[in-house]
């Protein structure tokens, strides 16, 4: 039994859910045209595929009102390839999205009647104020409670909308792709910053926000946040939830600009994929803007948009109230331990020993202490000098959606804990600092923890409920039934002692019968 979702491994298929049916989304965008494959429709959604191929379809769109007919042909190829794809891997539902380029086109009917042809269902061309609330929901999804202004930065428009309390004001969409400002400013980044500022004018969303979180969606935004990161040494190149302070992100996107106007490159543009290094600049360019208009505290960027937005917004409400941090976790366990019931004992075994030392939770340290148990055991395949590595950087880089980066780095530092003990030496460090020092001594708390339940209970069920926690005249003690008095050792002493220590407590014994 598993406590959350009920979600089951596929015996026939390693590493899947059993029973999970495929969903696709087809996003047919101005800069370039993605599918990417779902391993199911879920709240926590997780990657089976993912494949883009760069067809500039938005291209010479703002001039001569048409898409060109070589890039067409490049689309539909890409288009060709991913219906076999769909079929390959039996997905069960395949969504088309089509965004700026196609709406705004005049011959765009026959290219969509081609796609609906090759992917044998109809194609969705949203509206400026659709995919805006779409990519609102996207944010949602993978940042649950998120509330500021959302602004999705594609080829062909930047749509904008705000959120407060899960619900999203009406978008708006205006002409400040990166393709469309590369085509009317000449291939002057600064001439596009001029653009920006003259078609921001009329927003009623971006100004007035003093204070306020940007967020900021899109490839190209996603390749700036990327540079900020290589910049400033951040440790965990990871854009979903980065943030950064927004004056940081104004200087260096003004930087970009007067560089590459100058010589056609900026500091940095080493690091940009080929495909991405002269979209950059006009990037920078409109967040430059956007951040001034807005006077905005802080910029977040969201690796999560449109397409997971459009799937967000299919689910019932039951569904959407999930929390997709500890779906996710629940999967993993499911996928990769040795016994996810074990989970479950571990949460209760946990919060029983809190409870003894007088220690209370937020309602955040509950929800990450959870997530930590489920995540507990991952790296047990893994060869035992390397399995505490292996498993800091599936928490550190992995999939999961509904954490910040101080929150991965607590979930990172926990299982470095639990399979390095508390005098590891990780290699990621840097990284595991980001928990802060309040986090990082709660983290290695609970880490400690893990280290005595363990070789109680092998990872099965069953055993760490019958024991329990008890403060007692400054000692703490572990009760263990009669029955289970030979477990009481050196072993097992040794890690109570540890355990204890990290709690601050002088002494520590196994108490049984």
């Amino acid at each position: 039994m598993n406590q959350f979702w009920g979600v089951d491994a596929d015996p026939t298929a390693q590493g899947r859910i059993k029973g999970a049916k495929p969903v696709a989304v087809l996003d047919i965008g101005s800069n370039s045209v993605r599918l990417v494959v779902y391993e199911r429709h879920a709240r926590a959604l997780t990657h089976l595929y993912n494949e883009k191929s760069a067809c500039a379809l938005g291209r010479g769109v703002a001039a001569t009102g048409k898409l060109a007919y070589e890039n067409i042909d490049r689309a539909l190829t890409a288009v060709q390839r991913f219906a076999l794809v769909t079929k390959l891997m039996k997905v069960g539902k395949v969504y088309v999205l089509a965004t700026s380029a196609v709406r705004d086109a005049s011959n765009s009917k026959a290219f969509v009647d081609a796609v609906e042809a090759l992917m044998g269902t109809k194609v969705q061309v949203l509206s400026g104020a659709e995919e805006a609330h779409y990519a609102a929901l996207g944010v949602l999804a993978g940042i649950p409670g998120f509330t500021g202004v959302v602004g999705d930065l594609g080829g062909g428009s930047l749509e904008l909308s705000a959120l407060n309390a899960g619900a999203d004001s009406p978008g708006e969409t205006h002409e400040l792709g990166v393709i469309r400002l590369q085509d009317d400013s000449g291939g002057s980044a600064a001439q596009a910053q001029k653009l920006a500022r003259e078609r921001l004018k009329g927003s009623s969303i971006v100004e007035g926000k003093a204070g306020a979180t940007f967020c900021a969606i899109g490839g190209t935004w996603r390749s700036l946040a990327k540079l900020h990161q290589v910049l400033r040494k951040y440790p965990l190149h990871m854009v979903q939830h980065y943030e950064a302070p927004a004056a940081d992100l104004l200087k260096l996107s003004e930087e970009i600009v007067a560089e590459y106007d100058k010589d056609k490159t900026y500091t940095g543009a080493e690091h940009m994929s080929s495909g991405r290094r002269d979209l950059v600049p006009y990037g920078a360019a409109v967040l430059a803007e956007v951040l001034k208009f807005g006077r905005y505290d802080k910029v977040m960027f969201s690796a999560l948009g449109v397409r997971e937005g459009y799937l967000y917004g299919l689910l019932d409400d039951k569904e959407r109230r999930v929390d997709p941090l500890l779906q996710g976790a629940e999967e993993m366990s499911v996928l990769r331990s040795r016994s996810p019931a074990h989970a479950t004992d571990l949460i209760d075994f946990t919060a029983e020993f809190l409870t003894a030392i007088g220690v209370r939770e937020t309602a955040d340290e509950l929800r990450l202490r959870k997530v930590a148990c489920f995540l507990a055991d991952i790296g047990w395949r893994g060869h035992p000098d390397y399995r505490g590595e292996q498993s800091v950087d599936l928490i550190a880089y992995g999939s999961l959606t509904g954490v910040d980066h101080p929150g991965r780095a607590f979930l990172a530092e926990v299982l470095a804990v639990r399979y390095m003990g508390l005098k590891h030496k990780s290699q990621n460090q840097s990284l595991l600092a980001l928990a802060g020092p309040s986090g990082s001594m709660k983290a290695r708390l609970l880490g400690a923890i893990f280290r005595v339940a363990y070789p109680m209970s092998a990872a099965m069920p069953g055993v760490l409920p019958r024991a329990g926690f008890a403060l007692v005249d400054g000692t703490l003690e572990l009760h263990l039934p009669s029955d289970l008095a030979f477990l009481d050792g050196e072993h097992l002493q040794g890690r109570l002692d540890q355990l204890a220590s990290v709690a601050g407590i002088k002494s520590a014994k196994v108490v049984s019968g």
